[in-house]
């Protein structure tokens, strides 16, 4: 079996004609919202998964941010070394929806290597939308795309549907050889910060796509 692992503008202006701007500019510091950490975790019949979704941006300089994913797999042999995967950038907004990225990603079996990429978000009060393509700028070049959809649509006044779908494929371009994949499914209700409800992961691994599935349960919090 394969091994498993974010504007408020501060303005200071000297003269009086100016004031009024700089409250302008509070008013909009204060209403700024970064969207909030994502944590999840599923127990299934693989074994327990755990995901954390940061996307935030930097108050004070807004253009830049912060995304981060990390993946988490353990299997309840306890003899099977963990799957975990983890990305960290710095993102820059080129415009509203779409960030350049650059940072580091990590996995047991090719460790800590330079990535560059971008993000692209689009989120409702009902829907999430983000997709990050990226490449590995390490010698043996890889590539890798992340996309992950949410509907949350109105039940009641207490409870949301809950669905998501994510997904993920890396290969080597020179080679055209696979080497990680997966498909998320979620179905549940959503509870204020709180979602619940069935999940289903599909996971492949290396050139060969070994297959190791997870069908379980799955509760997620918004961390605000």
């Amino acid at each position: 079996m394969s091994k498993f692992l974010l504007s408020a503008i501060i303005a200071t202006v000297l003269s009086i004609s100016s004031i009024q701007a700089q409250n302008e500019n509070e008013d909009k510091n204060s209403s700024f919202q970064n969207p909030p950490i994502t944590m999840e975790t599923v127990a299934g019949s693989r074994g327990v998964m755990y995901q954390l979704l940061v996307n935030k941006k930097f108050i004070s300089v807004p253009k830049l941010g912060f995304f981060s994913v990390t993946n988490a797999n353990a299997p309840w042999e306890k003899e099977i070394t963990p799957d975990i995967m983890t990305q960290a950038h710095l993102t820059y907004s080129l415009f509203k929806g779409l960030d350049v990225t650059s940072g580091m990603q990590y996995s047991p079996v090719y460790g800590f290597r330079p990535v560059a990429g971008l993000i692209y978000s689009y989120a409702t009060q009902n829907l999430l939308v983000i997709v990050n393509p990226k490449v590995d700028i390490a010698d043996d070049l890889a590539s890798e795309g992340l996309a992950l959809i949410e509907y949350k649509p109105k039940i009641n006044e207490k409870f949301n549907f809950y669905s998501r779908i994510q997904g993920l494929y890396g290969f080597v371009p020179e080679s055209g050889n696979h080497n990680r994949s997966y498909i998320m499914l979620r179905a549940g209700l959503s509870y204020k910060e709180f979602s619940f409800g069935a999940a289903s992961n599909f996971d492949w691994y290396g050139p060969f796509k070994h297959n190791e599935n997870n069908f379980g349960i799955f509760g997620s919090v918004l961390l605000f």
